[in-house]
């Protein structure tokens, strides 16, 4: 953390700097050629680099600035020159744009006797051409210009083309009752001042829903569990046996747990702790009008709407890092050993035409999740191996894996929710990326109509080795997201469905 911090440090010092590399004596030429289509208009665009490897007090980040403009052919670019000296060794480097927005690290080689041209756009992994893009979070806060302008625009789910297919999930009776759900969130509402129902209570087609984020220092809604009193405390975790499996209530729990570890492993950083976590509401109560709940704080975060005895609990986002605890009274606590070790041995389970059909791109050198925080319209196409092309037990073990995300749901509601998995297997595809060394980090995603799945071990934010400050992915770090695509994400098509026969009803 500290080493990162140096090196913005260093970057805001010399971003306005130009810095000339091309000496005459340094002969051998690189050639940066940048394509920027996500920022309008920068004010200035600048490669920064280092020599690797990264020596803390004294490694020299510079940075060279591009022409103001791009050229004829719509690329920025820039020629630094290196010295024969150093031919062989490794520069990381990274874009900057527009008021200090800066573009992923990215690494190259010097070749000597060989001029070296980089041509790549900004966000993408492998230049021009690529498909592959790392993660890059959003930031839209609550009521700023940024989120009026995401939420003005019309809502339609995670889809695969920007058209939801329709007519997926439609209003039905499962015979799995939710009055226990309801009756143990009427009890804790209950117990709310007045002061703490305006903060955490809202219309049930409310922006609220959508404002949930991961990062712990997110402004946030509601009332925390940390400020409850015992009586609310012991409300909270009832609402939450009732609406979660016994699973999935541990999940949550030893997720709650990581996080108060994680604390003690950066007590400096205030946001962290096992009860920041809070709760809002939408809608009243009721066992036949739609309402729901959300809890929200780092590495958990969940939606949970209810429509008679309909559940939706996605989006759904579940992480940790570290993801083992080492000593103290939870020494041995793991978290997502089920969720890593069965994606793993689904992957190593596919013949070699396998899993060139599921692999995406052989690189784990940045995050890949595409469905976290204000991604509700993410595009996303089909990738990977379709379920078609599996055998009858791999279609099973997928099934199988499937279910471990699911089953986060009460019993009767995960099993409605796997036999709509169970459904649409054969338009179900699994994706894959990760480096040559199998025991990597990697990613995987499970694409369906009805469900999306992804797992990704992600770049460390607290947790990491002091010698190496950029090392990538590693396995301690875990982010898990499930998403109900095609416009049921928050319950918003049975929401929607809904309000339309009320209205047909009322006419």
């Amino acid at each position: 953390m500290i080493k990162r911090k140096v090196i913005c440090i260093i970057f805001f010092l010399v971003f306005f700097i130009k810095v000339d590399a091309q000496e005459p004596e340094q002969n051998h030429k690189v050639i940066f050629k940048l394509k920027i289509t996500e920022i309008q208009n920068p004010d200035s665009v600048a490669v920064m680099w280092f020599l690797q490897p990264y020596v803390q007090d004294e490694t020299v980040v510079q940075v060279s600035m591009f022409p103001q403009t791009p050229g004829t052919n719509g690329l920025y670019q820039q020629s630094l020159y290196f010295p024969d000296s150093i031919m062989g060794r490794s520069i990381k480097y990274r874009y900057t744009a527009a008021q200090r927005t800066t573009d992923i690290w990215r690494s190259f080689i010097l070749e000597k006797n060989n001029m070296q041209e980089k041509v790549e756009s900004w966000g993408f992994v492998d230049g021009l051409e690529g498909k592959v893009r790392p993660t890059r979070m959003l930031f839209p806060e609550p009521n700023s210009p940024e989120e009026l302008s995401m939420f003005s625009k019309p809502y339609v789910g995670i889809t695969t083309d920007g058209k939801p297919i329709d007519n997926l999930f439609p209003i039905k009776k499962t015979g799995v009752s939710t009055v226990a759900i309801k009756n143990a969130v009427m009890a804790f509402i209950g117990t709310l001042t007045e002061e703490q129902k305006v903060n955490s209570i809202f219309p049930i087609d409310s922006d609220e829903w959508r404002r949930w984020h991961n990062i712990e220092n997110w402004p946030r809604a509601g009332v925390c569990l940390e400020k409850m009193n015992p009586r609310q405390k012991a409300l909270v975790f009832n609402f939450l046996k009732e609406s979660l499996s016994a699973k999935g209530l541990q999940k949550a729990k030893d997720i709650m747990t990581m996080e108060a570890y994680l604390a003690t492993l950066a007590p400096d950083i205030e946001a962290l702790g096992g009860e920041k976590y809070w709760f809002t509401f939408y809608g009243t109560p009721s066992e036949t009008e739609p309402y729901g709940w959300q809890m929200e704080g780092h590495h958990l975060v969940i939606n949970y709407f209810i429509l008679g005895d309909q559940v939706v609990m996605t989006p759904t986002f579940m992480g940790s890092e570290p993801n083992h605890i080492d000593s103290g009274a939870h020494k041995g606590l793991r978290t997502f050993e089920v969720e890593e070790k069965k994606g793993l041995d689904f992957y190593l389970s596919l013949n070699n035409k396998q899993k060139a059909k599921a692999t995406f791109f052989h690189k784990k050198d940045y995050d890949f999740n595409r469905s976290e925080a204000f991604r509700d319209n993410e595009i996303i196409p089909v990738t990977g191996i379709s379920a078609t092309l599996l055998s009858k037990k791999q279609q099973t073990d997928l099934l199988n894996l499937m279910a471990a995300y699911v089953g986060n749901i009460k019993e009767g509601q995960a099993k409605i929710k796997m036999a709509d998995v169970i459904a649409h297997l054969n338009e179900t595809n699994f994706t894959w990326i990760q480096g040559d060394k199998t025991d990597g980090p990697f990613y995987y995603r499970i694409h369906s109509p009805v469900i999306l799945i992804e797992f990704d071990h992600q770049t460390p934010v607290f947790v990491f080795d002091e010698r190496h400050p950029s090392p990538g992915p590693v396995k301690t770090h875990i982010h898990t997201v499930v998403r109900t695509p095609n416009g049921n994400d928050y319950g918003k098509d049975l929401l929607k469905e809904h309000l339309e026969k009320d209205h047909k009803h009322n006419d």
